[in-house]
């Protein structure tokens, strides 16, 4: 009887210990806090160049809606050509869900809305087209709101819709446009029936590079070639009417977003001097533009957007979500400085423009030297150190145990890493759960000979992570980090960033002492140059209308030239500089103010 006794509790006992066990794995997996761009979702392959031949995981155009489910409110978000939508309850934690009525052709720049219990769908086309519905969007049921929408003249659309219910007075409206031609159009809905036109659509506004200099086409506005405005999206925020929109092209850094505001729905609009409201044209993730304006749960508002890899195709993108709200004002902002770092996620309503929302956690790894246990060809493991998402390391195989290995050269508190995937000569071009996926080892260590691991994908169910960010559970004093390669389900294995964040034990650095900024004598352009700072990685220079309203953000590396033209500015609207200095250890003090005419 002892012996059974001892033998049940036994069972007993390991049954407890993996109950505990799968408990304490459940809490892990729901204890990260924090988030960093590019959005780390399973992005899908994308069928669009088929007939080239060119495999690639994109995401663009996104928009996420805070819908009620049951008694909560929870996310869904909707992406270009991704075969379905994803969901979440904290905005970190996204699931990808297909659908019973997903489209006939899959969906390009969906416009989505939230009206009390409905969520209502709708793709760009240039053809006649359905609104979905659904009352229960997290279990993937859609039905047929309308059969049509009337179609519209030759490239009109409506592509890249956006759907606006005026919760005032319960009126319902759609912005759409995508052209270097046509404005920005705007319509009323008539909700009687079943949302059809009611009346012309009519002109919003255009483009006017002339005097704004950040619609501007190219890199850092360079390009003559006339500009695309594109992604339409309202918010109303006491009384005001924003309609935003992107510019000047998806395939360049300065992408962003503007806003024009009007006291009616349908305008007329003045121009925001403050534009953009959404802007990131230096850094890793590059571009802002294209997304939407949403609230979340504790009243924050957030701006999405595109960023750009272009490295398969001109077109290839991942997703960006930014703090954004509205100040005392009522000037719409959107916060990007530091928008590739790790941020807290909110659990309360933030006060100010969402600084207090970034975790402090400095970037580690830049131009760190770094080592592989193999290459293919010329991809050089000293480009996952970078900061650009267009160069890769492959290894020669893609197999299980392939490293790649970073020197931070002194000990540093490591509390997160980012891999980015890059896709190099895939042949893929389904999503299956079951084939495609990513999982790796992140290990670290002091002295590059004993090793510790920090993090494993292989203990979590199986996704897809081409953006895969890890937050450590505790934070860990290493020199080394080391990714360990399990599975990517591309016939290679390439990785572009190797980013590792946390905190040095040395100094922050001072503030540049000098600091310049000169208007040109096309005002669109101003000439900027600073004193560099000993022990700097890089510069934040900040600017806006007012010295309480630095809103923008344009971040450089220390190895990179100490002058630079920005031609982002607006004609006739005087502006205010400073900068700040960055490395591991933390931000220098902000300089002093700077007004510019």
């Amino acid at each position: 009887m002892h012996h059974i006794i001892s033998r049940t509790t036994e069972r007993h006992l390991k049954m407890f210990i993996c109950f505990t066990l799968f408990i304490v794995g459940i809490h892990t997996a729901q204890a990260q806090t924090t988030y960093c761009n590019p959005m780390d979702i399973d992005y899908k392959y994308n069928f669009e160049q088929l007939n080239d031949k060119i495999s690639y995981r994109s995401g663009a155009d996104p928009v996420i809606i805070n819908h009620k489910v049951g008694g909560n409110s929870e996310y869904f978000m909707f992406v270009t050509i991704s075969g379905g939508y994803w969901h979440s309850k904290d905005l970190i934690h996204w699931k990808y869900l297909t659908a019973n009525r997903w489209p006939f052709e899959d969906m390009c720049a969906p416009a989505a809305v939230s009206v009390r219990d409905t969520l209502f769908l709708f793709q760009s086309t240039f053809e006649s087209r359905p609104i979905l519905y659904s009352v229960a969007p997290e279990k993937g049921i859609w039905e047929f709101y309308n059969r049509w929408t009337p179609r519209l003249p030759k490239d009109i659309g409506p592509w890249d819709p956006a759907l606006f219910h005026d919760p005032d007075t319960d009126k319902w409206y759609m912005y759409w446009g995508s052209s270097n031609v046509y404005p920005i159009f705007g319509a009323e809905l008539d909700y009687s029936k079943r949302l059809a036109f009611k009346g012309q659509y009519q002109a919003m506004f255009w483009l006017n590079q002339y005097e704004h200099g950040w619609e501007r086409f190219g890199p850092n506005h360079s390009d003559p070639f006339k500009p695309f405005t594109e992604g339409a999206w309202m918010t109303k925020h006491k009384g005001k009417y924003y309609l935003q929109y992107g510019a000047p092209g998806t395939e360049y850094n300065v992408y962003a977003n503007g806003t024009y505001v009007g006291n009616a729905p349908l305008g007329p609009f003045t121009y925001a001097p403050y534009n953009p409201v959404s802007y990131k044209p230096g850094g890793f993730a590059t571009g802002a533009g294209h997304g939407n304006t949403f609230q979340d749960n504790f009243g924050n508002y957030w701006n999405t957007g595109t960023t750009w890899i272009g490295l398969n195709w001109a077109m290839e993108r991942r997703i960006v979500m930014y703090p954004a709200g509205f100040d005392k004002d009522g000037q719409m902002f959107s916060n990007t400085r530091f928008g590739d770092f790790p941020h807290k996620m909110t659990t309360n309503t933030w006060q100010g423009k969402g600084d207090g929302l970034f975790t402090g956690w400095m970037l580690l790894s830049y131009k760190k030297p770094a080592i592989a246990s193999s290459t293919l060809d010329t991809t050089a493991a000293s480009r996952i150190t970078d900061e650009n998402p267009r160069t890769f390391w492959a290894a020669k195989q893609n197999k299980p145990g392939e490293t790649l290995t970073i020197d931070l050269e002194t000990e540093q508190e490591i509390k997160a890493v980012q891999i980015n995937y890059t896709d190099y000569k895939t042949d893929i071009f389904d999503n299956k759960p079951e084939k495609v996926y990513t999982q790796f080892k992140i290990l670290t260590s002091k002295d590059g000979k004993k090793w510790d691991l920090a993090s494993d994908l292989s203990q979590e169910p199986k996704r897809d992570r081409p953006c895969a960010y890890i937050e450590l559970a505790n934070p860990v004093r290493a020199r080394y980090v080391r990714y360990e390669h399990i599975y990517v389900a591309s016939p290679i294995l390439a990785i572009s960033e190797f980013r590792v964040f946390g905190n040095g034990f040395g100094k922050v650095p001072q503030t540049p002492k000098t600091f310049a900024a000169i208007r040109q004598k096309d005002s669109r352009n101003a000439d900027l140059k600073w004193e560099k700072v000993s022990g700097a990685t890089g510069y934040n220079v900040l600017w806006g209308i007012a010295p309480d309203k630095l809103y923008q953000t344009y971040q450089f590396w220390n190895d990179e030239p100490n002058t630079f033209e920005l031609r982002a500015l607006n004609v006739g609207v005087p502006y205010y500089f400073a900068i700040e200095a960055f490395n591991e250890n933390g931000v220098s003090e902000k300089s002093s103010v700077i007004g510019v005419k």
